[in-house]
């Protein structure tokens, strides 16, 4: 069964642009009707619903931040009645208070669409066997990727995270060909299948990867490991789950479901929109969905956007793969600093191994930073001069990427803590 109009996605720019100004004319006018906050925000910038036409008046509306609803917890955001919300989820509390998402059936219907695309973007199709490794719960993307899975037709397994052996046991016992997890836990299960020895027996051929920022080194190293061909696919919870955007068989940017959400570049600073190609805030508008509006949502975001026609055929905007969020930015003695940058440099330093932690300092008023690495397999502390050697050379790579002075701290093997759903890189006690 086909869930979208395959038609939508190549349909041509001014086509596109007509549907995206009638679908946000009636999300501002339901937002301002149905939700109070959002009628408050709107009156606050001086607006009306008639006063928002079409896209082009989009810079007028004010921005949703991540604190606009968590001061509407549990469901003060929610602009339909809870006898309508037909589930909830709810984003992760460690920075502050959760988000809570409702859903209702339409909303549903939307998510299994924009997931099935993704999946058919990567090549999924109703002969796969998707194994399913993100996490299952309030997390989005355990539930987001079964319902895509089972829309395209494929056959569907809901191992959740966690259980390596057991997830690779599925790997050879079920066949599974398609892998959704985190890009950190593929890089965890390609250890545990060279540690097993079982590579050449899998039948994966695809790996559809998000939640977190991950390099094209990265990417190499999950292909490499684990035998199959890696995509990226985007999405968060106060938007809708995974399923936002994903890349297609190019590769070359991941397109956004532009019939569902606007996507607007900000300058960090000036919260203006900056040209196609420059990195911002990444912005979204959702024009369908219907428990909980979001106009101008500020996912904090690094990214830049691609408007232009894609080798695939399909006419929605591509963002670029995420460089970081500008609340995870360090800044060390005046220099920006995100733990993807790091990341990229170590992938490129032969002995260093892809795990982790930035330890953020602040020492006789001065900010300091640690970068805590594994070595990789075949080093040994007991080889001072040549560890002592690698810690120099990082430390010289990240001084000559990133301008800023770290001290490098070596650590064994399997030593820093593995993350089955989103890796912890930054640990901050300033």
């Amino acid at each position: 069964m086909t869930y979208w109009n395959r038609a939508m996605e190549t349909m041509s720019r001014d086509e596109l642009s007509a549907l995206q100004s009638e679908r946000l004319t009636g999300a501002v006018n339901r937002a301002w009707e149905r939700c109070a906050p959002y009628r408050a925000k709107l009156e606050a910038a001086g607006l009306q619903p008639g006063d928002i036409r079409g896209t082009d008046d989009l810079p007028k509306l004010p921005l949703t931040l991540k604190d606009d609803l968590r001061d509407g917890y549990p469901y003060g955001m929610f602009a339909v009645p809870m006898s309508e919300v037909v589930r909830l989820h709810a984003s992760s509390g460690t920075t502050g208070k959760q988000t809570v998402v409702g859903y209702t059936k339409g909303d549903i219907g939307i998510w299994n669409e924009c997931m099935a695309r993704c999946l058919t973007m990567a090549g999924a199709t109703k002969d796969d066997i998707v194994q399913i490794a993100y996490g299952y719960g309030l997390f989005t993307g355990g539930l987001g990727g079964h319902y895509g899975g089972e829309a395209i037709g494929a056959t569907t397994i809901p191992a959740s995270t966690g259980n390596t052996k057991r997830q690779l046991q599925m790997f050879l016992d079920f066949g599974s060909t398609v892998l959704l997890c985190t890009p950190s836990y593929a890089m965890h299960l390609g250890d545990a299948v060279r540690d097993a020895g079982i590579k050449d027996r899998l039948k994966l051929r695809i790996g559809i990867h998000g939640a977190e920022p991950w390099t094209e080194k990265m990417r190499d190293e999950i292909e490499e490991r684990l035998g199959l061909r890696c995509y990226d696919i985007f999405g968060l919870s106060e938007v809708l789950g995974p399923g936002v955007s994903c890349e297609c068989a190019e590769r070359n940017g991941l397109h956004v479901m532009e019939d569902h959400f606007l996507i607007e570049i900000l300058d960090p600073e000036t919260k203006q929109p900056v040209p196609d190609g420059t990195p911002g805030e990444l912005v979204f508008t959702c024009v369908t969905k219907e428990a909980l509006p979001l106009i101008r949502y500020n996912t904090r975001d690094i990214c830049t956007v691609d408007r232009r026609p894609c080798a695939c055929g399909r006419s929605f905007a591509r963002m670029g793969k995420l460089t970081g969020r500008t609340d995870d930015m360090l800044i060390i003695r005046g220099v920006n600093v995100f733990p993807s940058q790091v990341e990229n440099v170590l992938l490129g330093v032969e002995g260093a191994a892809p795990y982790y932690l930035l330890v953020v300092d602040r020492v006789n008023n001065l900010d300091t930073l640690e970068v805590r690495v594994e070595m990789a397999d075949g080093f040994s502390f007991d080889e001072v001069r040549r560890v002592e050697a690698l810690e120099r050379r990082i430390a010289k790579e990240i001084m000559s990427a990133l301008g800023v002075t770290a001290k490098i701290t070596m650590a064994a093997p399997g030593s820093i803590e593995r993350s089955e759903g989103k890796a912890k890189r930054i640990l901050d006690k300033r």
